[in-house]
């Protein structure tokens, strides 16, 4: 890393600079915690940002970190057993240096691992997630050019979709134009995964649009791809107001803002599986509700 690079992370973590204060911050805390620990990476991709016009090059990771939670992290108690946590880092590179980092976590699974509720019931379901499918999600090679590009399109053809809301399409027929009938969508803890277009609509897409109005336009800082896999993030990607219940919670009325990965397989012309990481300890301290807080004031049983 160079001495200024700029780091962000989800709830508590946020924005930090240079890796002293990452070390400090993040990964000393953590190891510490989480001691033998393993980076198991599951998908691994680099390319040119098309939001810059492709002349950023960022570098991607995926999978789980898995240790044995031996000491409090975050005051979340131990359990002494395997625990995992899923991340996704987005890494920009220049000069062989890295510069930028967007690290997405999902700290509410690791809850859930220790004994922790931190959500009301999901959805969807709770599970230690796999990679893709395929089992070829590590690129270490160059990809062909042409299959990078074809998955873009296939990412931006679903973003596109996905903001017309009301665009008069069935939920179910909408997502028909750019997924595969039996894609995976591998959501965050609260949520949960779902699998298959008819029950992604009803355990999460729909759901989540009924709950929410005054959807933002998407901002996102990388979007990109390589072979058969791309993906993007933003900082926020953007800001909705709950109007109706969402995961199991009433709704506040307020503005909250998503800060979000999504990485994606693509097969073929359409999209077939999903991982998605959203911080919600984020979405929810903005409502008012301390999550991180008030877990780590819960003795596990």
């Amino acid at each position: 890393m160079t001495p200024d690079a700029l780091w962000r992370g989800f709830h508590p973590f946020g924005e930090l600079t240079g890796p002293d204060a990452l070390a400090e911050k993040f990964w000393t805390p953590l190891r510490l915690s989480l001691t033998r620990m393993q980076r198991r990476q599951d998908i691994f991709f680099a390319g040119r940002n098309e939001l810059d016009g492709f002349t950023g090059t960022w570098v991607v990771s995926m999978g789980h970190l898995m240790g044995l939670f031996d000491r409090p992290w975050l005051g979340i108690a131990p359990t002494g057993k395997m625990t995992f946590l899923r991340y996704c880092e987005f890494n920009k590179v220049e000069n062989g240096r890295i510069v930028e980092t967007a690290m997405y976590f999902d700290i509410p699974h690791l809850m859930m691992q220790a004994g922790l509720t931190p959500f009301p019931p999901q959805t969807a379901a709770h599970l230690v997630q796999p990679g893709p499918l395929t089992h070829n999600g590590l690129l270490y090679d160059d990809a062909p050019e042409a299959e990078g590009q074809a998955t873009l399109a296939a990412i931006n053809a679903m973003i596109g979709d996905l903001g017309t809301w009301q665009s008069g399409l069935s939920i179910e027929d909408e997502l028909t134009q750019t997924w595969h009938d039996d894609m995976i969508w591998w959501g965050p803890a609260g949520i949960g995964a779902t699998y298959t277009i008819e029950r992604y609509a009803k355990q999460h897409s729909g759901p989540f649009r009924a709950s929410f109005t005054d959807r933002s336009k998407t901002k996102h800082i990388c979007r990109m791809a390589e072979g058969h896999y791309g993906g993007f993030f933003g900082w926020p990607n953007f800001t909705a107001r709950p109007t109706g219940g969402f995961m199991g919670m009433p709704a506040t009325d307020k503005a909250g803002e998503f800060r979000v990965i999504d990485i994606y397989r693509r097969e073929g012309d359409k999209l077939a599986e999903n991982w998605i990481f959203i911080d919600l300890l984020h979405f929810w301290k903005q409502q008012g509700v301390d999550i991180l807080g008030r877990m780590a004031k819960v003795p596990r049983t």
